[in-house]
């Protein structure tokens, strides 16, 4: 799991070089009592969601199968399979549950480092 490093703002913090994640693999990181589910796709995006699965209350999402719905990318989680767009949070696919998303966190790529803002996490 990766942790935080200070940056000169209190809200956006660096998770980790780029070169840490590998492409289309899930990896975890902590700030606070937080974890988030890092994602680097094929075409260099780097998506930040929470890891904290809504159906099963498990912290796996980091886990979760990549893959594409339409132009969307997405993440099926381990456990129960529901599908979530990265991009929003979204869950595509409830199977018949209650309509859940993922928290989802704005990243930024700068000279080889992922940055997020803390505080501009939308709340599903």
């Amino acid at each position: 799991m990766i942790g935080s490093t200070a940056t000169a703002s209190a809200t956006r913090v660096r998770v980790c070089a780029v070169a840490d994640l590998e492409v289309e693999r899930g990896r975890a990181a902590l700030f606070g009592d937080v974890q988030i589910a890092l994602f680097l796709l094929a075409d260099g995006q780097v998506h930040a969601v929470s890891n904290l699965d809504p159906y099963s209350g498990a912290h796996v999402i980091s886990r979760g199968i990549v893959g594409t719905r339409g132009e969307a990318p997405t993440v099926a989680s381990p456990l129960h399979k529901q599908v979530f767009d990265l991009r929003t949070g979204r869950c595509l696919d409830t199977q018949g549950k209650r309509d859940e998303a993922l928290r989802v966190w704005p990243t930024t790529v700068l000279d080889g480092s992922v940055f997020l803002d803390l505080a501009a996490g939308e709340q599903p």
